[in-house]
């Protein structure tokens, strides 16, 4: 699953160690600490451990999407097998100021066609936490509906499926 991706607007191709400081930003946003937790990512150091993990994990593969015309990062689109999990689970996050333009939707939709190109693929899960309004919408308009509850590490999950 580690290919490139391309759509009207956008680029995704799989993380690397460049984008330490992207993701250095990212997963110290609001949204990120609030809705996905803190992933102690203090220093550019912390932050290529993190990429080097990513990228090290069986069945995980996230992608970094950029804005075609400015080559812009401006979030990341991951897919992964939790072990929690029956499916493959797909998931997003992207940096404040790209809020309302379109572009997860854009990217998720595109990562979903990809995928689903493999049997096994068919059906994609994406999970939450209830409160994730945004997430909700954005997997609803994606064709996810919401399946069941789940308690890990005692958090309550919603499970979307496709």
């Amino acid at each position: 699953m580690k290919t490139k991706i391309i759509t009207q607007r956008l680029i995704l191709s799989p993380i690397t160690e460049d984008d330490y400081s992207f993701m250095f930003v990212l997963v110290n946003t609001k949204g990120w600490l609030e809705f996905i937790g803190d992933r102690k990512v203090h220093s550019s150091e912390d932050s290529i451990k993190y990429i080097q993990k990513i990228q090290k994990t069986k069945d995980l593969t996230y992608w970094v999407v950029r804005i075609k015309d400015s080559n812009a990062s401006i979030g990341i689109i991951s897919f992964l097998k939790r072990s929690y999990l029956e499916n493959f689970d797909i998931g997003f996050a992207f940096l404040p100021e790209f809020y309302g333009y379109g572009y997860a939707y854009e990217a998720a939709k595109e990562v979903l066609a990809v995928v689903s190109k493999q049997p096994e693929h068919a059906k994609v899960l994406a999970t939450t936490i209830p409160e994730n309004t945004n997430s909700i919408k954005l997997l609803t308009k994606l064709g996810f509906h919401l399946e069941k509850e789940i308690e890990i590490q005692n958090e309550k999950l919603h499970v979307y499926g496709n």
